[in-house]
């Protein structure tokens, strides 16, 4: 990120990776050059996530299959919290299991009740390499939760089960955006 500047000003918007495209369901790679190519990814992150209003984006979620992703996102006491992490790794998520309403950019307009524990805290490092621990309560410990699944090819459809994720399933089938196989 470009040091004096809001994030994603200097960024495009790419397209989303919708449900059913197979980089959602990979594992994604670790990032090995922290040039300038990893900055204007993370531009490009920031700028398409706001263009979507979102509160987070994976790297695989515009096509880059790169542990990587962003957030501007509030927890429940409506603190913001703005940032990226590189190669990140949940190294604690505890608790209370809270089941609340998820979304995601890769499901436009859907969401679900998703169960998530109450607290979580991701360690990675910058774009230029400088280590950094987040620590996320209530929702903002969700939106951690939620991309860190990303990059693990796991979306939130993923983690329901029965008639919540039979309910899912069909609304996707029905979206305008859904493309069958």
């Amino acid at each position: 990120m470009r040091h004096g500047s809001l994030p994603g000003v200097h960024g495009r918007v790419r397209p989303l990776t919708l449900l059913g495209d197979p980089v959602l369901h990979t594992p994604c790679g670790e990032v090995t050059d922290f040039g300038p190519e990893l900055e204007d990814l993370v531009e490009d992150l920031f700028a398409t996530m706001y263009a979507a209003q979102g509160v987070g984006l994976a790297a695989n979620q515009i096509g880059v299959p790169l542990r990587v992703f962003v957030f501007d996102c509030p927890d429940d006491e409506d603190v913001r919290h703005l940032g990226h992490v590189v190669n990140p790794r949940p190294v604690v998520t505890d608790g209370v299991v809270v089941r609340g309403p998820e979304g995601c950019l890769s499901l436009p307009g859907l969401e679900a009740g998703t169960e998530r524990y109450d607290h979580a805290v991701v360690e990675g490092v910058t774009v230029t390499g400088e280590p950094v621990t987040v620590h996320g309560t209530g929702f903002f410990a969700r939106c951690l939760q939620h991309e860190s699944d990303h990059l693990e090819g796991t979306v939130y459809a993923d983690r329901l089960a029965g008639r919540r994720h039979r309910k899912l399933m069909r609304q996707v089938a029905r979206a305008s955006w859904h493309r069958p196989a």
